[in-house]
């Protein structure tokens, strides 16, 4: 009998950034965040803020995929590209599944604003390991 897909519970980082789940699978986690709470000195998003976004979909997507092998996932890689900022709104991240396998899983993460603008991309790669 194949275990139950592990359910998305919010950190307390993730309640303090304002995070809230759309959608979740270990193939797309979708998430928003608002702009306001999460800017650096010059009143624009924060990329790391950004980065938090991305981790936490892209790790929520592997800890999924893991949880129906009876295992969980701890982070191994990340990386991230800063397109362009935003000031104001709601941003929107979106993981999708590169690559599932057994001992690891690679998602990229697309952050765009309410426009649709892309304004980073985070790639993220995780472990899949027995759970402790």
């Amino acid at each position: 009998m194949t275990p139950q897909p592990w359910k998305i519970v919010l950190g307390d980082l993730d309640r303090k950034m304002g995070i809230e789940i759309v959608e979740e699978s270990a193939e797309r986690v979708v998430a928003t965040m608002p702009v306001s709470t999460n800017t650096q000195s010059f009143g624009m998003l924060h990329g790391g803020a950004s980065l938090v976004l991305g981790e936490a979909l892209g790790s929520w997507a592997a800890v999924i995929h893991a949880s129906t092998l009876g295992k969980t996932a701890v982070g191994l890689d990340i990386s991230a590209t800063h397109h362009r900022g935003a000031k104001a709104g709601i941003v929107t991240g979106t993981a999708t599944a590169i690559q599932l396998g057994k001992t690891v899983t690679s998602h990229e993460v697309v952050i765009t604003d309410e426009s649709g603008a892309r304004l980073c991309t985070v790639r993220i790669t995780n472990l899949i390991v027995e759970k402790r």
